[in-house]
């Protein structure tokens, strides 16, 4: 429903920032963290954003990522759970997103064309996954996420 609202250029630029900040701050901090504050409230308000940002961008991974490091989870905690989380989001939004009709031909077509890097990309993730300790991995995915914030905030520049 927020996707009719939502300013694209300012919505990139915002979850940029945050891919920027977040995951720099956990990288420096070398300390392992392990926060249990808030609970299950607060895990459950952390997978209720990332569904809010599924739903509006695909983007239902970032947040419960970032929460994951403040957390401590390691690699096979991390991937058990955002393996069916993210599959529950994103089969929810794209749903929704056909039903409402905002899945057309020309979309369809787009999705079809980035296939096969989608499908490249889930197999090198997958043999990265088993290679890293979990040092190695959690960089490697804020180092992911900090390139994401630095892509999102180009976009929403327009000087690309």
């Amino acid at each position: 429903m927020l996707v009719a609202y939502v300013d694209p250029r300012i919505f990139r630029l915002s979850v940029g920032v945050m891919l920027l900040v977040f995951p720099a701050a956990l990288y420096f901090q070398r300390k392992p963290m392990a926060l249990s504050l808030g609970g299950r409230i607060a895990d459950t308000g952390i997978g209720f954003a990332g569904g809010v940002l599924g739903g509006l961008a695909g983007l239902s991974g970032p947040i419960p990522i970032l929460w994951a490091s403040v957390r401590g989870w390691g690699k096979d905690e991390r991937r058990s759970l955002f393996q069916i989380f993210n599959w529950a989001v994103l089969t929810a939004a794209l749903c929704v997103q056909a039903g409402t009709g905002f899945i057309t031909a020309e979309i369809m077509r787009f999705a079809l064309l980035v296939l096969p890097a989608t499908i490249g990309g889930a197999w090198l993730g997958a043999r990265a996954y088993h290679v890293l300790s979990d040092g190695n991995f959690r960089d490697a995915v804020l180092g992911l996420l900090f390139l994401s914030g630095i892509a999102l905030i180009w976009s929403s520049t327009g000087m690309h």
